[in-house]
């Protein structure tokens, strides 16, 4: 098992609609580990296919504090959606970058578990928000396409600059 590369803006992988993953195998199932171990090394709490070069609908998340709570969610589609929360987002494929963001508070998500089970999981605040800015990856958009043009130009004015900057 290895760290797998993030993608990172602007590849125009991130803008892709991912395709949906047909079959679990051991590809996905490694992929999976795969993905944890990077978003956990990164660190982050969210990490979708796309953003390690992967098109299929496939993300991981872990919120908890201790890195003890992963889930996995294959071909994940958001069923109902209620409230409104307005968190503080930022992404791995962004790095440095962090925005308000509106979304709805309470989710109910179906999709597939590591294992290719069917599941249905109801998600709300942090967890919420941190799976519908992963499935957004799927549907190619990211977190900046939800502000206002002049906080997105604002955003990536700074991204850029960061980007330019010697490690």
């Amino acid at each position: 098992m290895e760290k797998l590369d993030i993608v990172l803006y602007p590849d125009e992988g991130l803008r892709e609609i991912c395709a949906p993953v047909e079959q679990m195998n051991d590809r996905i199932s490694n992929l999976i580990d795969e993905m944890f171990l990077t978003m956990y090394d990164a660190p982050g709490i969210g990490l979708a296919a796309p953003q390690v070069a992967v098109q299929e609908r496939l993300l991981v998340v872990d919120v908890s504090e201790t890195n003890d709570e992963p889930i996995a969610l294959i071909n994940p589609e958001i069923i109902q959606a209620k409230g409104e929360i307005v968190w503080e987002e930022g992404c791995l494929s962004l790095p440095g970058i962090y925005a308000k963001v509106k979304r709805p508070s309470d989710i109910l998500v179906r999709g597939l578990d590591r294992d290719g089970k069917p599941i249905e999981l109801e998600a709300s605040d942090l967890l919420a928000v941190c799976i519908q800015h992963e499935i957004d990856h799927l549907d190619g958009k990211l977190f900046i396409d939800h502000l206002s043009g002049l906080k997105r130009n604002r955003a990536l004015q700074k991204y850029r600059k960061l980007a330019q900057q010697p490690e």
